[in-house]
């Protein structure tokens, strides 16, 4: 079990930073703007790897909508096991979902070896 540290200001070089954003990639708030402004993240770019970050859109419509882009990301870290993906709680600040929501998307990733989780995601899967 690998827990993603809850504010993380710094990288690794083969550390990347998973944050909720949108689809436009107007990475303007939360840790979106975050990884805009420290870890590459790309303005215009809505979904997937860009410097040291990888978005994952959240704010385009209910859980459901949400789930295709974490399993896309979960292939993704599989394919890339040298990269460690710290991730955050997407979708639980700006898009206004909660843990209980969000952290069942990412069932799968419990057993990915290079993806670390928020705590309170693990708290979720582990209940």
């Amino acid at each position: 079990m690998k827990i993603a540290p809850n504010h993380i200001v710094a990288l690794q070089p083969d550390e990347i930073f998973v944050f909720g954003s949108n689809l436009a990639g107007m990475h303007a708030g939360g840790a979106a703007r975050t990884a805009c402004q420290q870890f590459g993240a790309v303005w215009g770019q809505g979904v997937g790897l860009q410097g040291q970050s990888y978005a994952i859109p959240t704010m385009q419509g209910g859980v459901e909508t949400i789930k295709p882009y974490v399993d896309k990301f979960i292939l993704f870290a599989k394919q890339n096991p040298r990269l460690t993906f710290l991730v955050t709680e997407i979708g639980c600040g700006i898009a206004g979902f909660t843990p209980e929501e969000i952290a069942p998307l990412f069932e799968e990733a419990k057993t990915v070896e290079n993806i670390a989780l928020p705590r309170r995601f693990w708290e979720v899967l582990n209940r």
